[in-house]
This record gives C-alpha cells, structure tokens and sequence, in this order.
C-alpha cells in the first residue's frame, strides 16, 4: 500500500501533478486515461464517439479494478470513482487523494469539454457531472486536498508532499 491515487474533476491537475509529485517521491507515475487509450488502440475521445459511453466506462473499470503497481503516483481518469469496484481496488493499492477544486475553476480549466474524453451522458452539463461526482469523491479520499486558483503545480506538489 504504498501507492498515491489522484482523484478528481477533469481538469484538476492530476496528471500534471501527479508527474511531478512522482518524481518528488521518486515514484513512477501511471495515468488510467493513458492506459485505456492503449488498450482501446485510440484516444479517449474516440472511444466515447465510436464506442459510447458504456463501452468506456466498461474499460475505465476493466483498468481501475486490475492495475497493479508499486511505489506508484496514478493518476485516475474524472469518471473513475463511478465504478465502485474499480475504487474499492484502488484503494487497497495506497492512499487516495481528491484534488478539490471549486467547479468555477475546474470550468475555467476545461476548455476543450467535448474534445477532451470526458463522459457526459446526452443533455448533461458540467455543473451535472461536478454534482453527480462531489459526493463520490469525498467518499472515496483518503486525504482531501482544498485546490485554490491561485496555486501554482509547485504550490500543490509541496501541499502533497506534506499530506503523505
């Protein structure tokens, strides 16, 4: 158990963190989004618009429930805590960490909404899916992490390594 799992929103800054928060650890660092593209042999979003939303979700748990690692920093994909067991896994592999960032931020951060592999079902917005995870989220952290806008990756790799 000596792993570190990044939980948030999309645009949260997971996988940037995490990169550097690893090499601060002298982890490896493992991103799910990453994982599924290769198995799925095409980027998220692609497997979102060919496949749907099942089929992705399906992968996202297939990779969530299965990873296995060590001395690791994962970086988990914003849906990924919509699969119990794929968390319930996760979290026997270390220590979770939910990057809380206020949904005005995270929405200034995403820019690219429906070219960035996120998953939204028909009609739903944003603000929805910040809604449907918060909670699930909060659940599922070990460690909560309060993100401000004004924190630079440097300012969140030192709150990080303080909190482990």
């Amino acid at each position: 158990m000596n792993n570190i799992i990044l939980i948030g929103m999309p645009g949260s800054g997971k996988s940037t963190v995490g990169v550097l928060f690893a090499k601060a650890l002298g982890y490896s660092f493992e991103d799910t989004d990453l994982i599924i593209s290769r198995r799925a042999q095409k980027p998220l979003q692609r497997i979102l618009d060919e496949d749907g939303i099942d089929r992705f979700l399906a992968l996202e748990e297939a990779v969530g429930s299965t990873l296995n690692a060590d001395s690791t920093v994962i970086a988990t994909g914003g849906s990924m805590v919509l699969s119990q067991a794929a968390m319930e896994h996760l979290k026997t592999l270390g220590t979770v960490v939910y990057f809380d960032v206020p949904f005005e931020e995270i929405r200034r951060r995403v820019t690219n909404i429906r070219s960035r592999g996120i998953v939204f079902h028909p009609n739903e917005t944003l603000a929805d899916v910040y809604r449907e995870r918060l909670p699930l989220y909060e659940k599922y952290a070990d460690i909560t992490v309060s993100v401000k806008k004004t924190d630079t990756i440097e300012d969140m790799v030192e709150r990080l390594t303080g909190s482990i």
